[in-house]
Formats: C-alpha cells, sequence, structure tokens
C-alpha cells in the first residue's frame, strides 16, 4: 500500500534542482559585481585605460546605475517572457558585457560594459529570488531565500581570489574573461531549469504547470489574480495617505543609506585599504573576510529578528557597522583589522535586509509588494551614489574619509529606520486590528 509523501517534503526534488541552478547563477552574479572593486587595485595602480580616481567611481556608478534599471524592469518583463527566459537572457548580459570590458579600448567602452552588466546583474537577483520563492517547500521560503542570498557573497569571496591568482600574472583583462565564463552555463538553465509554476498559470498554461509539479510530485499553487494598473498605483499611493508619507520616507532614506554603504564598500573596500597602507594581498583577504561575514549575518540576523524585531536588529546593526567601518581608518594590527572588516560584514549585509523585513512586516498584505519594492528602488540610488562618493574623494586626497562618509551613512540609515520603528511602535495600538488580521503581531514592527 503506498503513501502520499508528507506535505513538508513534497516538491523537495524540484526545489532542490530550482534552488541550485539559481544558487549558481547568483554566484556568477555575485563574482561579477565584486570582480570590478577587487581589480580596481591593480588599474588605478597600471593608470589601465588612462582611468582616474574620478573615473574609477564614477564607472563603479554605472554598474549599479545599471542594477537600477535592471532591477525596476524584472518584474515587467518577466511577466511578459517568463523568469526562466529573464535569468537566462540576464546571465548572458552581464557575460557578454564583461567581455566588452575585457577588450575596452578606452574609458568609455569600459564603462558601456559596466552599465550593461548592471542591467543584467540588476534583474537577475529579484527573478532568482522568485524562483526559489516559488518552489520553496512549504514553511521553508524565507530559510531557502537565505540560502540564495549566500550565493551572492560567495561571488564577492571568488572575485578576490580572482584578482589575487590570475590578475598579478595575465593584467586586468583576464578577470573580466573569468566573468565570460558563465556564457558556458546558459545551456544549462535552457535545458534544466523549469519555468516558474505561478507565470505559467498567470499565462492560462494550466495543462503545462499541472504536468511540470507532477512530474516532480510538486504542489500546484493557486493561479494569480489579474490587478489591473489602476490598483498598482492606488497601492503606491496608500504609501503617502495621511500622515504615512513620513514612515515612506524614512524607509526611503534608511534604504538610501545602507545601499550606499553596501555598495560604496563593496567597490572601494580593497583600494581603501591600500590607501591606508596595507599589502595588496591583505587588501583582498578583506575582501573575502567581508563576503564570508555577509553570509554569517544572513543566517543570524533573521532569526534575531524573529526574537527581537526586525527594526530594533536594523538599527542596532546598522550602529555597529558605523563602527566598524570607521574604526577602518585607523590603522591597527593586521589581525584585529582582519576581525573588524569580518565583524563588519556580518552587520552591515544584513542590516540592509532587515529594512526590507521591517517594511514587509509592516506593511498591509495588500500593499506589501508595493511598499518592498519602492523601498528597495529608492535605496538604489544610494547603490548609485556610494561608488561615485569614494572615487570623488579619493580623488582629491581625501581616501582617509572615506570610510568615515561612509559611516555616516551607515549612522543615518540607524537613526531614520530608529524613529521609523518608535512612531510604528506608538501606531501600533489604533492598527493592532489590520495587523491581527494580517497574521502579524502589532508590536513585532515597534519592538
Amino acid at each position: 500500500m503506498s503513501s502520499s509523501p508528507a506535505p513538508s517534503a513534497r516538491g523537495s526534488r524540484l526545489a532542490l534542482l530550482v534552488v541550485g541552478l539559481c544558487w549558481l547563477a547568483v554566484l556568477f552574479d555575485g563574482l561579477d559585481m565584486f570582480i570590478y572593486g577587487s581589480v580596481l587595485p591593480h588599474m588605478l595602480q597600471e593608470k589601465a585605460l588612462g582611468i582616474t580616481s574620478g573615473q574609477a567611481g564614477d564607472l563603479g556608478s554605472y554598474a549599479t546605475f545599471g542594477m537600477l534599471v535592471g532591477a525596476l524592469a524584472a518584474g515587467t518583463v518577466a511577466d511578459r517572457i517568463g523568469r526562466k527566459k529573464l535569468m537566462v537572457s540576464c546571465v548572458a548580459l552581464f557575460s557578454l558585457a564583461s567581455g566588452l570590458c575585457a577588450i575596452a579600448g578606452s574609458v568609455g567602452v569600459f564603462g558601456l560594459g559596466r552599465t550593461l552588466a548592471g542591467v543584467g546583474l540588476g534583474g537577475l537577483l529579484p527573478t532568482a529570488i522568485s524562483m526559489v520563492s516559488d518552489y520553496a517547500p512549504r514553511g521553508r521560503a524565507a530559510i531557502t531565500i537565505g540560502l540564495l542570498m549566500t550565493a551572492h557573497h560567495a561571488g564577492g569571496i571568488l572575485s578576490a581570489y580572482v584578482a589575487l591568482w590570475i590578475v598579478e600574472p595575465l593584467g586586468w583583462r583576464s578577470a573580466f574573461w573569468v566573468c565570460v565564463v558563465p556564457l558556458l552555463f546558459v545551456p544549462v538553465l535552457l535545458k534544466f531549469l523549469p519555468e516558474s509554476l505561478s507565470f505559467l498559470l498567470a499565462q492560462g498554461r494550466t495543462e503545462e504547470a499541472r504536468t511540470l509539479a507532477g512530474r516532480y510530485d510538486a504542489e500546484l499553487p493557486a493561479a494569480p489574480a489579474d490587478k489591473p494598473a489602476t490598483a498598482r498605483w492606488e497601492n503606491l499611493a496608500n504609501l503617502f495617505r495621511g500622515r504615512e508619507w513620513i514612515q515612506t520616507l524614512l524607509y526611503w532614506l534608511a534604504s538610501f543609506g545602507g545601499l550606499l554603504l553596501v555598495y560604496g564598500v563593496a567597490t572601494w573596500l580593497p583600494t581603501l585599504m591600500r590607501s591606508e597602507g596595507y599589502e595588496l594581498g591583505s587588501a583582498l583577504t578583506f575582501v573575502v573576510l567581508f563576503n564570508l561575514g555577509g553570509i554569517v549575518g544572513m543566517l543570524v540576523a533573521g532569526r534575531a529578528s524573529d526574537r527581537f524585531g526586525a527594526p530594533r536588529i536594523s538599527a542596532i546593526w546598522f550602529a555597529l557597522t558605523a563602527c566598524g567601518v570607521f574604526l577602518l581608518s585607523v590603522h591597527m594590527p593586521l589581525a584585529l583589522t582582519f576581525a573588524v572588516v569580518f565583524l563588519t560584514g556580518v552587520f552591515l549585509n544584513s542590516a540592509q535586509t532587515m529594512i526590507y523585513a521591517t517594511v514587509s512586516i509592516g506593511s498591509a498584505p495588500a500593499n506589501r509588494a508595493t511598499a518592498v519594492g519602492w523601498t528597495s528602488g529608492m535605496g538604489r540610488f544610494g547603490a548609485v551614489f556610494g561608488p561615485w562618493l569614494g572615487g570623488q574623494l579619493l580623488a582629491a586626497d581625501q581616501g582617509d574619509w572615506g570610510f568615515t562618509a561612509f559611516a555616516i551613512a551607515g549612522f543615518s540609515s540607524m537613526v531614520f529606520i530608529g524613529i521609523a520603528s518608535l512612531r510604528t511602535a506608538t501606531a501600533a495600538p489604533r492598527r493592532g486590528a489590520g495587523n491581527r488580521a494580517t497574521g502579524h503581531h502589532a508590536p513585532a514592527a515597534g519592538q
């Protein structure tokens, strides 16, 4: 007598396949994102393409601007062509764009390559998150997404070793040729990555979705309801009704400072550490430790937020990040500096994630996607500004102020998310009924 599989195990084979393929795609995403910062000290030392510190900051911002465009366009494009095709297109785009960087004969061509790579990088991550959310076993979506995000930091670690082992003997262009290798992964995605079940249902391809779900013994999700454009704009307007605009602005400002810090440090950490007198090998080791900290932080922050509240953890994490980043401007013994970089990675990379958790928990279900999406989108402008700011400070021979400027950004995000959480706690009694209806307790957002 056969028995049906337990609900928690349903679809485990399909989930493993999807998460594994998406993890590798995000690994390549992280490699391409971090490779510029890892190779930048070589490029500045060799005066590659005649690049200056100010131009280097601009080039870093080109990639993050491309990511802004890619992230904003990802949802609309995925709804039209499907998540699988979009993921494949993004991997192909940032791989080919890295090839353009590798053969670039001028700063302008190199900048075009980094911008196009950014579009691919920005479109891939939200699409991959959507894919693994679709196929995650019931009750395990959060830990599945957390596992996926470790791939981005693993890519950052890989970028440091590419710079350390390949660039020194072969030159800076070799690093970007390495970033073309993910193009070989495109046929693998085309052959083995299944299409999103939700997308198939939304397109009316119900039989295809049933066949795919049956092949892997996965649960078929409910067909998504169509949402008119007027409803989407109404959800955006709801973020500004009454005094909600204050809360919305605070979240946006916190996200702006958080992503300024994340991408500013990611771009300039090796170069700034060299300006502080550390050898190149040590400076690249800092990239490894920073991303190892990011992996640990992603696994720790969620559990801490479940216990103490996401707003509180985000504010504390940003405060600790600001302290850690500021300490990097002080020349300390190497072992102590390694420890500070690791801990800074733990707190920095997950502090921003907890802003999204805070917004998600504090929003009504109908408005949640809009609130989180716009908070992330506004933060992307900080991602563009951070690399540019670091370049301007170095160009003005004010590298010592780089870490201080980034520390101020972390402190500002702590203030904004802290004020937002206090306002939420004050408003909790009158919004309690609504929160209970969503399955969240009112104090959670304000703890």
